[in-house]
């Protein structure tokens, strides 16, 4: 079965444009994988705000947390601090194996997904690397980033 798997960041985003991509592209569930979901500075897309938002913006779109596919602390410190990529990308592939992403995972659930970050752009942001695992370990599996 074929999967349209979406990515999202919502700094730089209005929550009109936010909103709107996910409406857009029939995305069907919003699964946040950032590791402090409620973080003062997300603004709209702080928990528990966006579920509420999205329940009553994007009908038929569900929420759901996925803390597991978040970085720890200690990883995104070091990379704030340091900026090394290649070090954030080795520590953050090695927690994924650590936690068994992505068998631990039902792909099923992740069909017209959207993984939610803070990142504006996917290059240097943990959900391009999560959608990416998927996509390699998940038959027919398209990423598509919003």
């Amino acid at each position: 079965m074929p999967i349209t798997l979406f990515t999202i960041g919502f700094a730089g985003k209005t929550a009109e444009r936010f909103f709107t991509l996910l409406e857009e592209e029939g995305v069907r569930t919003l699964a946040d994988i950032r590791l402090r979901p409620n973080g003062q500075l997300g603004g709209y897309a702080r928990h528990p705000d966006i579920a509420f938002l999205l329940s009553r913006i994007v009908p038929g779109c569900a929420y759901r947390a996925l803390p597991e596919l978040a970085p720890t602390a200690e990883i995104l410190d070091a990379f704030r601090r340091d900026k090394d990529w290649d070090a954030y990308v080795a520590a953050f592939e090695a927690l994924m194996d650590e936690r068994g992403v992505p068998a631990m995972l039902d792909p099923a659930a992740f069909d017209r997904a959207c993984l939610l970050c803070s990142e504006p752009a996917p290059d240097r942001c943990h959900r391009r690397l999560v959608a990416e695992r998927l996509q390699a370990a998940w038959p027919d599996v398209e990423v598509r980033h919003l």
